[in-house]
């Protein structure tokens, strides 16, 4: 299946390790990785300095700004499909998430073949 190479991706993960494992996950799949972020402040800014076509948002990032909170600030000017990543399946952070209208909410550790059905909804399956 081909892919439009011109996806761009932002990670918004702070631990490292499963921050590469995702990237080289969204290389495998045909898309680029814009940038990274460990922090909401940083996802905030790179999302409109970048403007992706699709976020990976973790839930629980490195400062006080959780990655929830910041996906409502990014809503405040762009409407990027997001894919919250978390290692909580706590129903209150779903709830909130769910504000943000996201296109997938997984629960860590993630398949290949999980992320790439997300993206796949998030691009109309192509």
């Amino acid at each position: 299946m081909q892919r439009d190479q011109s996806k761009k991706v932002l990670i918004v993960e702070d631990d490292m390790i499963i921050s590469m494992v995702l990237e080289r996950m969204i290389n495998k799949m045909g898309f680029d990785t814009v940038e990274k972020a460990v922090t909401g402040k940083k996802a905030i800014s790179l999302a409109q300095e970048h403007e992706p076509d699709i976020i990976l948002m973790d839930i629980q990032l490195k400062d006080d700004i959780d990655g929830i909170t910041a996906m409502q600030k990014i809503r405040e000017s762009s409407d990027v499909p997001v894919i919250y990543i978390t290692g909580n399946s706590d129903q209150y952070y779903k709830e909130r998430a769910r504000e943000t209208n996201y296109i997938d909410y997984l629960i860590k550790p993630i398949e290949m073949d999980d992320l790439k059905t997300s993206i796949d909804k998030a691009f109309g399956g192509n």
